[in-house]
């Protein structure tokens, strides 16, 4: 854990700079007369010099970890140190001209997150974890809500790989009955660490989606949250459902997702 927290800073002040190289060129209103290809050429002319700055910065701080091939997918080495980042997270907040977006870093060792930097730069979030370090947000110390299930904010996401959208349509209608309210609120990674911070209370999803959770289930998890699959096992990359919830709340999400009408047909 000490080569990673003394690793911490560096990462951190290459996230930011990444993040401030992003936020000059967000220009605050939606992108209006274009069609998609205009749309992916605006947003490539970000993307791609940033994902280069953020690599050149990250590969001189830990240049035997490798990079990985995709920020979207699961291709999570199972050992040695590997990258896993994204300059913008969070591309159609972006485009939109919404604040919704984010650098987010991950240095997974033996296919574990070990590392995790997040940083919202017009939200004014720097969330940050080291594996048995705790987590941390601005600064502050992190520590999970103390809301009971019908007073909480459930958020939840699609990702690219869902195979099974049904389990993602009946557990909406089901989480919709049992909490708060239910909102997707920007990138994934963002999402799940603001399970960490409190301003979410529970975050699921179907499908695998890796790539998109590692960041923010190693900052929900220092914080004190329980991060498993839908059927309350241990999540790792391979996992194809992925919940993250206080102690005190997880057990009552574990219940309402597995008496969504999907898990009874048969």
């Amino acid at each position: 854990m000490k080569e990673f927290q003394e690793l911490l800073p560096q990462v951190v002040k290459a996230v930011r700079e990444v993040g401030a190289f992003v936020a000059a060129r967000h220009t605050g209103s939606a992108l209006g007369g274009l069609d998609v290809d205009g749309v992916i050429a605006v947003f490539r002319m970000v993307d791609a010099p940033a994902s280069e700055l953020l690599r050149e910065r990250l590969s001189a701080l830990r240049p035997q970890a490798r990079w990985a091939p995709d920020e979207i997918g699961t291709a999570v080495a199972s050992t040695g140190e590997q990258w896993v980042c994204d300059a913008v997270d969070g591309a159609v907040h972006f485009l939109q001209g919404l604040p919704y977006w984010g650098v987010t870093v991950t240095l997974v060792a033996d296919g574990r997150p070990v590392l995790a930097v997040l940083d919202a730069p017009h939200l004014g979030f720097l969330y940050t974890a080291v594996e048995g370090g705790g987590a941390h947000l601005n600064g502050r110390l992190l520590s999970t809500s103390g809301k009971s299930l019908a007073a909480a904010l459930a958020c939840t996401s699609q990702p690219p790989y869902n195979r099974e959208p049904e389990k993602a349509g009946a557990s909406l209608t089901a989480m919709l009955r049992h909490t708060l309210a239910v909102r997707n609120l920007g990138p994934t990674a963002l999402q799940v660490a603001q399970v960490g911070s409190g301003h979410v209370d529970v975050f699921w999803e179907y499908g695998e989606d890796a790539n998109n959770l590692l960041s923010g289930a190693l900052i929900a998890r220092e914080s004190g949250a329980l991060v498993t699959d839908a059927e309350g096992k241990a999540w790792t990359p391979a996992s194809t459902s992925f919940v993250a919830a206080p102690a005190a709340l997880h057990a009552d999400v574990l219940r309402v997702l597995a008496a969504a009408p999907v898990h009874n047909a048969a």
